[in-house]
């Protein structure tokens, strides 16, 4: 047998060496499995077996068994290695998937296996229960509420056969509210951000009949105490408190007026309100044409919201006056001011209107009012114009005395006229006016032969009744005698 294999050997070394004169092919010699690749000095060819396979390239290249190797080195973590002829291939354990979503990879391209996420997939673990991801693997417990069926928690519902059956069924949901703490027969609630508790419990309960007893938490936007400030008809203040409806509120409310175009004015008050209601209004008295900035205080909250407004010019008040009736063609009327020096009148101005058939006077007229036109006419004319700060508390004015007030001639009246005197109250601001007007005087006109007349007549019989005393005193004193 010894002596066979030493002439096997001699007959395959016989065989490689070539014939004298012969140049040997060494590619015509590469196994199948072989590739013909130049040595690495330059001297010429050599047979490698390809990859995956091990040999000497030209008599043998046998399959090389990769997955010899732990799986863990060649597929890498999580995998199983399958070798097959001249290669190998690598899938993923279960639990897994590989990250290009390939069946079967060869991990030379940075393939990998990763976790399968099976509580990503609905239902995994039934109804009432809820999926916890693991590496590899899953598991479940059930959800308050619920209670496990054919097993304990926690349990994977293909190997351990378990589910979740409703005790009280799933927790019930409250507006507003998140849950603070649970177990599977309580649930505590508590209000989310931006909102806090009104009233009611806290708790919900699983009763022993598989209700749920639900907590009765009320939860409301969190508000400031005092909101929706508003200013109505520019005097009443009304605003909504946010409170227990028990609770009774004390409100603080103070103002400061100011105006633009009278530096020295300020007018500031307080008023102290106390309310259980949700809803309040409270009237200040405000005064027209200012700038009020009206601040009012929660005080056991100690909370302060504040609100501007400006009011507008009002109508003035009808001046005070007394009426009577002349005969004199230079009449004096009389004017009394209110002693409130905060009252909106801007100046006064007396119209003469001559009395005619049927006459018509408009005080809020745009001629009437237009203080920059000097009105003179057949039917109505200013003759004067006075500024409120040359007023006392009492004034006299004589009507016709020939004077200029306020840029206006006081005109003598005609004789023999009737006229009627009106007093104009004007509240000016910027370009708006307001006004309001009285009757202050009617003059009665006499004329010149008229009053003569009536003088000589008078004369006549005074004259006449002299006489008669002195003739009759005559004949009483001689009859004496």
């Amino acid at each position: 047998m010894e002596r066979n294999r030493a002439m096997i050997v001699v007959i395959l070394l016989i065989a490689e060496v070539p014939a004298k004169g012969h140049i040997l092919d060494v590619c015509a010699t590469c196994h199948s499995n072989a590739n013909c690749d130049d040595k690495s000095e330059g001297s010429g060819k050599v047979c490698n077996c390809k990859y995956g396979f091990v040999g000497n390239g030209r008599t043998f290249c046998q399959d090389k068994d990769e997955c010899q190797i732990d799986a863990n080195q060649i597929c890498g973590q999580h995998t199983t290695c399958q070798n097959t002829y001249g290669s190998y291939y690598c899938t993923c354990l279960a639990g897994y998937s590989p990250s290009n979503d390939m069946a079967v990879f060869i991990p030379n391209d940075g393939t990998h296996c990763q976790d399968n996420d099976e509580c990503r997939i609905a239902g995994s673990c039934g109804a009432g229960a809820q999926c916890r991801n693991l590496e590899g693997s899953f598991d479940c417990s059930c959800q308050l509420g619920y209670q496990v069926h054919n097993g304990v928690e926690p349990f994977h519902p293909p190997r351990d056969k378990a589910s979740c059956k409703a005790k009280c069924g799933p927790i019930p949901l409250l507006a507003q509210t998140e849950v603070m703490w649970h177990n599977r027969s309580v649930v505590i609630y508590r209000c989310v951000d931006g909102y806090h508790s009104w009233r009611g419990s806290y708790a919900s309960v699983c009763g022993s009949s598989g209700v749920w007893l639900r907590a009765t938490l009320r939860c409301i936007e969190i508000k400031p105490p005092v909101n929706h400030l508003s200013v109505l008809n520019e005097k009443c203040l009304h605003w909504r408190a946010e409170k227990y409806e028990e609770d009774e509120e004390v409100y603080k409310v103070t103002y400061i007026g100011s105006r633009d175009y009278e530096r020295s004015f300020h007018d500031r008050g307080k008023r102290c309100l106390s309310s259980k209601a949700d809803q309040l209004e409270l009237c200040l008295n405000l005064l027209p044409v200012t700038n009020y900035s009206i601040s009012i205080s929660a005080l056991s909250s100690r909370f302060t919201a504040t609100i501007s407004t400006n009011t507008s010019l009002t109508v003035p008040p009808a001046p005070v006056v007394y009426y009577r009736e002349f005969e004199t063609p230079v009449p004096t009327l009389r004017l009394r001011r209110s002693p409130n020096t905060l009252d909106p009148i801007s100046l006064y101005q007396v119209f003469v209107l001559p009395v005619e058939e049927i006459m018509m006077f408009d005080c809020s007229s745009p001629v009437s009012s237009d203080i920059s036109i000097k009105i003179k006419s057949s039917t109505e004319y200013i003759t004067a114009q006075i500024d409120v700060g040359h007023v006392r508390t009492d004034m006299n004015f004589t009507v016709g005395d020939g004077l200029y007030y306020g840029g206006f001639f006081n005109a003598p009246l005609e004789n023999g006229r009737n006229y009627y005197i009106i007093l104009r109250a004007v509240s000016q601001w910027k370009s708006a006016l307001k006004s309001s007007c009285v009757l202050w005087a009617k003059v009665r006109g006499t004329s010149y032969v008229l009053r003569v007349s009536s003088l000589s007549a008078a004369a006549a019989i005074g004259l006449v009744v002299l006489v008669i005393l002195v003739g009759y005193s005559f004949n009483w004193f001689f009859k004496r005698t």
